[in-house]
């Protein structure tokens, strides 16, 4: 039987006495399911937690390392988890329960195999920074959707937009002048006098052709690592072109992983620009393998490499040596060393569940080990604790983080830094805030519908083995959910900021950002920098 329902929503939010007035009308078209899942692109880590939750069980075998997940179910693609587990709905009515727990459009069809949702990708957003002696509005405006589905029993979708227009408060505002780029969402055209408007896109498919393969194309990008920051692969930076092949082997226990990716600097790529044309940018290609074993369900170890490859010549035509199709981890820096044209970066991690709430996770990367460069050798390593249900309160979260990157870590030690760095649009892949030394703490909760976040961060950055400046960063949200399908909540936050320059002429600045939001909260933003 299929359900249609039409509700119309409006808006109304105030701040500081001036109306900021958000109306939107949304046509619910509810084919009914049994089950809502959410998406499987790198989750809000708030979100994602109630999945991570479940992965930390000490009877749990599945490699949680790379993200997206891909679980391996008897040749059948499924997601992790779904939010009927983790969410008490307000409601047992069956009209309002529709309204505030399952999709915009769901689709469901057992006969022919196949399904599709589809949800609204929205952020209203609305504040100020207090430190802000000329107390200007900041706002954000996303307007976009999110669909995925599945065909079949082997074949999965994603697809994802947005449009937006935002006024950030001015570190933010200073990073993105001086990059070309919004954090992670790409590049932006000037809106109004001092704001941003900027769209991004992704998309992939999956494939699973046996129990144990599954091949995925598409346009976004990976987080590798249980830590909030990872070393190896991040989700900070803007959405990439990519290739990923995952293979287990010995009944689950090794997995796999092969990336293939297409970086972009945004540099031209040739010294004269046809007229009436876009100029192009200089293109990089990337390869990332990760070999995870479970020696135990409680104990993982994870080994990593990951190269930039000098591909493009002066004309952004691309020349590939056969060894970037190699897909043996290691091998290519047995070939060719950390001190090569080609930037590599070699790691390992650890993953130990010490009961079914308390775990311990670790990274150590090298770079170069050559010490021929002005800051001197490339190494990073990480050690962070997460503890689920702490102190057996349900639902209470906590994580400590240390982070240690030095200077030399990411850059190429051959070529030109900004050609062949490990980055892409102008961000690092990996470890955002910039060299030095990173403590993270982070406190979340929910209670039914009711969510709480806390992030403390302090970063102290160096540059050229001296004392730059350091960073304290805190950000509290208090939210409800209004929807857990897709992860839509009204929030009301703080993001206090204190930059204090160690370099005499260089001014600190001090950000007290306090915004209300409607916001769609799926995927990171990162802005802790």
């Amino acid at each position: 039987m299929v359900t249609v329902r039409l509700n119309f929503i409006l808006l109304f939010l105030k701040s500081s006495g001036l109306i900021f007035r958000l109306s939107f009308s949304i046509l619910f078209f509810t084919f009914y399911a049994s089950k809502a899942q959410f998406y499987n692109l790198p989750n809000d880590y708030s979100f994602s937690l109630l999945t991570e939750r479940g992965l930390a069980l000490k009877d749990s075998s599945v490699h949680s390392s790379v993200k997206p997940y891909i679980p391996f179910y008897s040749g059948k693609y499924k997601h992790i988890a779904d939010t009927h587990a983790v969410f008490k709905f307000i409601t047992e009515d069956p009209f309002l329960d529709r309204v505030f727990r399952t999709h915009l459009i769901l689709v469901n069809s057992q006969e022919k195999k196949f399904n599709l949702k589809v949800d609204p990708l929205l952020n209203f957003e609305v504040g100020r920074d207090t430190e802000d002696t000329l107390q200007r509005r900041l706002y954000t405006n996303t307007r976009g959707f999110i669909a995925s589905g599945t065909i079949g029993k082997d074949f999965y979708f994603e697809t994802m937009l947005a449009e937006n227009q935002s006024i950030f408060p001015n570190y933010i505002e200073t990073y993105n002048r001086a990059t070309g780029i919004v954090p992670g969402q790409g590049r932006w055209k000037t809106f109004k006098s001092r704001g941003f408007d900027y769209a991004f896109s992704s998309g992939f498919f999956s494939y699973q052709p046996c129990r144990n393969i599954n091949i995925q194309a598409g346009h976004g990008k990976q987080k590798i690592g249980q830590g909030y920051r990872s070393l190896f692969l991040s989700d900070n930076a803007f959405n990439y072109p990519y290739v990923r092949l995952t293979q287990q082997y010995f009944k689950g226990r090794v997995q796999y992983t092969n990336i293939y990716a297409s970086l972009m600097n945004l540099i031209s790529s040739s010294e004269k620009i046809v007229p009436n044309t876009e100029r192009l940018f200089q293109k990089k290609a990337a390869s990332f393998q990760h070999l995870s074993i479970n020696f135990a369900k409680w104990f993982n170890l994870g080994f990593f490499q990951g190269m930039i490859w000098q591909v493009g010549d002066k004309n952004n035509v691309q020349h590939f040596e056969w060894q970037y199709f190699n897909p043996v981890i290691y091998t290519n820096l047995g070939f060719y060393g950390l001190n090569n044209k080609n930037n590599i970066l070699a790691g390992a991690e650890l993953n130990l569940k010490i009961n079914n709430h308390i775990s311990l996770y670790a990274q150590t990367i090298v770079d170069d080990l050559s010490n021929t460069r002005v800051v001197g050798n490339g190494f990073g390593y990480q050690a962070g604790i997460k503890y689920f249900d702490a102190f057996k309160v349900k639902n209470l979260f906590l994580q400590a983080e240390y982070n240690e990157v030095s200077e030399s870590a990411y850059t190429s030690p051959i070529t030109d830094t900004s050609n062949q760095s490990y980055s892409h649009y102008n961000q690092n892949i990996a470890y955002a805030p910039g060299n030095g030394k990173e403590l993270t703490g982070i406190l979340d909760y929910k209670f039914k519908r009711i969510c709480f976040n806390a992030r403390y961060s302090y970063q102290y950055v160096t540059n050229l083995n001296k004392e730059f400046y350091n960073n304290q960063y805190v950000n509290l949200r208090l939210g409800y959910t209004v929807n857990p399908a897709y992860n839509a909540n009204i929030s009301i936050g703080l993001l206090y900021r204190m930059q204090d320059y160690f370099a005499a002429g260089l001014q600190d600045n001090k950000t007290a950002y306090v915004y209300l939001s409607f916001k769609t909260n799926l995927f990171n933003s990162y802005y802790d920098f």
